[in-house]
């Protein structure tokens, strides 16, 4: 009896532990495209900061295709006030440090797959008036198919079309022909 009650045990035990680590991890590959707004108003992104301290805040309105279905992407970010380096794309060119974004990405069966910063840098070209940038991004999580998901996705962006320029001519609407995101998700399997 004891050898039968030591045997169900550690079977409750083992499956359980089975369970718990049982959650599908998905590789992402997407591309978007569409543009990014800055914001002339200031916005605190972060906080115990006066808003001075954080540069400029892009809202970025997009949409694309990839790996994980058809989807539309609304990303808020803000960088360093201050440059963070030099001369990363050419003699004429300065970066920033990304200190805050946020995105929501919405697919076409509604669920949604919410992000927030990790890390991520913006070279600027002066001379050939175009930006790349490189952000990595925390899963937090989501709604229907990505609840509870986790992971990271980078993308890699480059904006060469200023839209519209300010009174300063600095520019306010970019285009944003093309991005990749890349990562991978890690989704818990269903209860």
């Amino acid at each position: 009896m004891k050898r039968i009650s030591t045997f169900a045990l550690v079977f409750t035990l083992s499956a359980a532990s089975i369970h718990a680590d049982d959650s599908r991890q998905l590789t992402v590959r997407m591309t978007f495209s569409g543009s990014g707004t800055y914001l002339a108003r200031p916005v605190n992104l972060i906080p115990n900061m006066p808003s001075v301290a954080n540069g400029p805040v892009v809202d970025l309105t997009a949409a694309g295709d990839g790996s994980l279905g058809r989807f539309t992407l609304h990303d808020v970010s803000a960088t360093t006030a201050n440059p963070t380096g030099f001369e990363c794309a050419g003699s004429n060119s300065i970066a920033f440090t990304f200190v805050a974004a946020g995105g929501v990405y919405r697919f076409e069966d509604g669920s949604l797959l919410t992000t927030k910063l990790k890390a991520g840098t913006v070279c600027i070209n002066l001379t050939a008036a175009s930006a790349a940038d490189t952000v990595t991004e925390e899963i937090t999580g989501g709604t229907g198919r990505f609840k509870n998901a986790s992971g990271t996705l980078t993308t890699t962006t480059t904006s060469d079309h200023p839209v519209l320029f300010d009174a300063s001519m600095q520019p306010v609407l970019v285009a944003i022909p093309s991005a990749l995101v890349t990562g991978t998700i890690v989704l818990p399997n269903p209860e």
